[in-house]
């Protein structure tokens, strides 16, 4: 075999409604290592961008939504299965975008795909937390369900390209609701990669959509777009969260805004907890007569 192969440089695309189109608008920008070494040429999402991925985020949701819990559980965890596989490949991805040596980009990857399972494992369960009967006076039931809020922009953390960007997508889309996720300016590798994994899993097209660029120029749009349901600033800092949230209220946007924005002080290693499970869940409450009710009591 010849030693003089040329090196054969991936291409990295973005991720919308199921297929990797490249920017419309043509353009890329370098992304460079901790040590400022080229590693690749990412593309940089336009505002036309932004507006397909709502498209198809909306597109999708309906067939997300109103698939059972329990087949949602099941495509989770068929993802974690293809991230596994793709195990080395993250690995060396994670150690050149945050600098970190081989074991401990691996303890990352781990700990991001364990975490992965373990949004998979609560679709089917999180209903029995935030929903249920309620006591009322009166021949009803009075039942309470969680619903998806819809659309959701998620801006994934700076500098948690891996493991904090698996934390903030897969309990969105646990929770039944469809995403348009602005990866991390710096370090967007990862996420790019991850939507490879996603395309040959068995989630539906348009369930994540991923966009690489300026965080400001693409979120800017979304926050302000009338089809969007719901935005996570985790990867805002404090001005431009400020700006997102005024634009978000036009049409009364679901806002979760991490108590520190930019959320870099955030322990991504801790326990995730269901807060981010409900974070974009509406409660539907119902009323449903129980019947005549005699001397006997009901007639059920």
């Amino acid at each position: 075999m010849s030693d003089n192969r040329l090196s054969v440089f991936k291409t990295y695309k973005l991720y919308v409604g199921g297929k990797f189109p490249r920017s419309e608008s043509g353009r890329v920008y370098e992304v460079t290592d901790s040590k400022g070494k080229w590693l690749a040429n990412a593309p940089q999402s336009s505002r036309k961008d932004a507006r397909d991925a709502v498209v198809a985020a909306r597109k999708a949701f309906g067939g997300w939504s109103g698939a059972t819990a329990y087949n949602r559980g099941q495509i989770l965890y068929r993802v974690a299965e293809m991230l596994e596989g793709r195990r080395e490949q993250f690995v060396r991805e994670v150690a050149e975008a945050e600098g970190l040596s081989k074991s401990k980009a691996a303890a990352v990857v781990d700990a991001a795909v364990d975490r992965w399972v373990w949004y998979a494992g609560w679709t089917d369960k999180i209903a029995q937390i935030v929903g249920g009967a309620n006591p009322v006076a009166g021949p009803f039931f009075n039942l309470s369900t969680p619903e998806p809020t819809g659309v959701v922009t998620v801006l994934a953390p700076q500098e948690s390209s891996f493991l904090g960007l698996v934390s903030v997508v897969a309990p969105v889309i646990a929770a039944g609701n469809t995403v348009v996720v602005v990866a991390s300016a710096k370090s967007p590798l990862p996420a790019l990669s991850l939507g490879e994994v996603l395309a040959t899993s068995d989630l539906p097209g348009g369930v994540v959509n991923i966009l690489s660029g300026k965080t400001a120029e693409i979120a800017a749009p979304l926050a302000a777009h009338q089809d969007v349901n719901g935005i996570d600033l985790t990867g805002a800092d404090a001005e431009l969260a400020k700006e997102l949230e005024i634009a978000a209220a036009d049409n009364l946007k679901r806002v979760s805004r991490p108590q520190t924005v930019d959320s870099e002080s955030d322990d991504w290693t801790a326990g995730p907890g269901t807060h981010r499970l409900t974070a974009f869940l509406e409660t539907k409450t119902v009323w449903h007569p129980t019947g005549a009710l005699g001397a006997s009591g009901s007639s059920y």
